[in-house]
């Protein structure tokens, strides 16, 4: 308990403005108002919460990670996140660190055959658990450094890479592990991620992004749901559609060309789509976007 009293002491006053810290790929976030639901990518992280409950949602899952948890997502991925439990005078305050594969790799590396256990099947992109001790207190310790330029440019890699084994020989070590295989389930699908990101506004075979990725039809199939809990196809559908959001967010008064523009050629089926994921058809989302000054970001930890 002191050390997540601590914690959320360090993240109040280390947050600014677009979460950046001293520290390159260490996040400190903090909301103070309300936050309603909303699409986003979920970066290549690990998030711990201090303050607050983040409720992510991944195709048809739904994962909840509050006070002293810690969520992994391994794969870029197109999400819907908000935060609960916050209020005036009760911000929610998190903690992020991006997942490096080199930086896996290299531990891998030094851990040597047999260091560390065996990982099996393709694990899912994201998942939840509680922050063990010696995580939380690695945590602490890298927001102390914030502070201390002399002493942070000498430990906070250390630092930071005494988190990342915390990681990979805990309970989620097996997708952290995955990062940094270069022969892994995870990298081949996070190959095909990549490619679609790439290219969503063009059609593909599945067939032809399987070969790309490395595996059969049936075993890309498989290992794409496990990790991304959707199909390629709509896995595309969902990039295309928050991409025309960014879009649309500056160009309010396009939306045909934009639909065009990410891949649809049916106007309808763009409206119908856009309305479904965002709650809103595109004319009507473009112009509140507009009024409100709001454009689709990264999310918070």
């Amino acid at each position: 308990m002191a050390l997540l009293e601590e914690l959320r002491d360090l993240l109040e006053r280390c947050a600014r403005p677009g979460g950046t810290t001293p520290v390159d790929g260490v996040l400190v976030s903090r909301l103070d108002g309300q936050d309603a639901p909303g699409p986003s990518m979920s970066g290549t992280v690990v998030a711990v919460v201090a303050q607050g409950t983040k409720r992510l949602a991944l195709g048809d899952r739904v994962y909840e990670y509050g006070p002293g948890r810690y969520l992994i997502a391994s794969v870029d991925l197109p999400v819907t996140g908000h935060w609960l439990d916050i209020g005036p005078g009760r911000p929610a305050l998190g903690f992020g660190m991006v997942l490096d594969p080199s930086a896996v790799a290299e531990l891998l590396l030094s851990a040597g055959p047999g260091g560390l256990p065996r990982t099996g099947g393709t694990p899912s992109a994201i998942a939840v658990s509680d922050a063990p001790e010696p995580l939380l207190d690695a945590v602490v310790r890298l927001l102390r450094l914030l502070n201390q330029p002399r002493d942070r440019e000498v430990l906070a890699p250390m630092v930071k890479r005494e988190i990342l084994w915390s990681l990979m020989t805990g309970e989620q070590g097996a997708a952290v592990r995955q990062l940094g295989l270069a022969d892994s389930g995870l990298n081949h699908v996070s190959r095909a991620v990549r490619w679609i990101r790439e290219n969503y506004a063009e059609s593909f075979r599945v067939e032809d992004v399987a070969r790309l990725s490395g595996m059969s039809v049936s075993a890309f199939y498989r290992n794409f749901q496990a990790v991304t809990a959707m199909s390629p196809i709509q896995f595309q559908k969902q990039i295309r559609l928050q991409e025309a959001r960014l879009l649309l967010a500056t160009r309010p008064g396009d939306v045909t060309a934009v639909g065009r523009r990410v891949g649809y050629d049916n106007p309808s089926q763009f409206s119908r789509e856009y309305r479904r994921l965002f709650g809103a058809p595109p004319s009507r989302d473009a112009v509140r976007l507009r009024e409100t000054g709001q454009v689709p970001a990264a999310p918070a930890p």
